[in-house]
């Protein structure tokens, strides 16, 4: 019974959010300040699915100004979790096939988001590097997933060049957010499926680093969100214990 209300309830909700987000797109199409308030719509549909999402931010974050976002990308939960971190003035990099999701699709596009086609190299590097005009050029930032792909499990894949090519050729500084484990955590039939926490990190900055050296500051910043991970993930699994605990002992009461 769960499940049919789950499914049910996000096939309205989420149907409801990207028609209506897709209309109000098309007064202001392609305002990079819809990717942020139809992001921060979508993580709130979290606790249907279960979750309590705790985000996390470094204090003066409001000072931060352009950056290069990069985050884990673990599965289409993200849609759920991880966009409610997404800063204002920030639009994502996807690729190219998302446009044809039905009804989210046109929604991702209008929103201002920008897609890449990764099997055409050429392609991929013209919209690279119209992006680091749009950094230097503009006030927005853009967010990435340097692993390239969703991991499904594997833990944090190795990081592509991309990102840290735009954020040393833009001058801008990287921002890593780290997410803990969602592989397996959701069970549509239970109703509750723990914590996740979403943390960002201080910036790092990039004016030290030439163009040769991008491969350098990705694994710099592997190494960084790596143990920030871990650490984010060993805290989410003592509270889901504790919560465990607590609800085992109400029962035998």
């Amino acid at each position: 019974m769960l499940l049919i209300f789950r499914f049910l309830s996000f096939l309205l909700l989420g149907t409801l959010i990207c028609l209506v987000g897709s209309l109000c797109c098309l007064v202001r199409p392609r305002d990079p300040q819809h990717v942020a308030r139809f992001g921060h719509l979508l993580g709130r549909l979290a606790p249907l699915l279960g979750l309590r999402v705790i985000c996390r931010f470094p204090s003066h974050v409001e000072r931060f100004g352009q950056a290069v976002y990069i985050g884990n990308h673990q599965n289409n939960y993200d849609m759920f979790t991880i966009s409610c971190m997404v800063p204002p003035h920030t639009v994502t990099i996807g690729k190219q096939s998302l446009i044809w999701i039905p009804i989210f699709g046109p929604l991702y596009w209008l929103s201002g988001n920008i897609l890449l086609n990764r099997r055409k190299q050429s392609q991929a590097y013209s919209t690279i590097t119209e992006v680091v005009r749009q950094l230097q050029t503009s006030r927005r930032s853009v967010w990435m997933f340097p692993e390239g792909t969703r991991t499904r499990g594997r833990g944090l894949m190795p990081f592509k060049k991309g990102a840290f090519h735009t954020a040393i050729a833009a001058g801008v500084p990287i921002i890593p957010i780290c997410a803990s484990n969602l592989h397996r955590k959701v069970h549509w039939n239970r109703w509750h499926n723990g914590s996740v926490i979403i943390e960002m990190l201080a910036p790092i900055a990039t004016e030290g680093y030439g163009k040769h050296q991008a491969r350098e500051l990705a694994d710099y910043c592997y190494q960084l969100m790596q143990a920030k991970i871990t650490q984010l993930e060993a805290e989410v699994a003592q509270r889901d214990s504790a919560v465990l605990l607590k609800s085992t002992s109400r029962e035998n009461v």
